[in-house]
């Protein structure tokens, strides 16, 4: 996904630096809004595992402190450790998303000025 975005984004961004004569904004602010519509629900998706993960993180770090135990240690450390990468990718989703949003409002400048 993350390959997805940035691809996506270098592409509109380099349609946007060129911005050739016979562009037709209407075709690509219809296909932008689609795009922008994939990924909101991606956004979406990681948000909900994201917070769960960090709930059950919560959950498990208070159980290790109130209860102890190696095992209960070894979970709270294993969702810590996969709590990251979740953070980061829904991170770099929002900021993908919210830049989206910028070309757009780029897109409908050029569209009617």
């Amino acid at each position: 996904m993350k390959e997805r975005i940035v691809n996506y984004l270098a592409y509109i961004d380099k349609i946007l630096a060129t911005d050739a004569p016979g562009t037709d904004y209407d075709k690509l602010i219809k296909e932008h809004l689609i795009q922008i519509g994939f990924f909101m629900h991606e956004r979406l998706v990681h948000l909900i595992v994201t917070v769960i993960f960090a709930l059950l993180t919560f959950g498990a770090l208070s159980a290790f402190l109130y209860f102890g135990g190696i095992g209960l240690f070894a979970l709270t450390l294993l969702l810590i450790v996969l709590l990251f990468p979740y953070i980061c990718h829904y991170y770099r989703l929002e900021n993908g998303v919210q830049k989206m949003y910028r070309q757009y409002d780029e897109m409908l400048k050029r569209r009617n000025g």
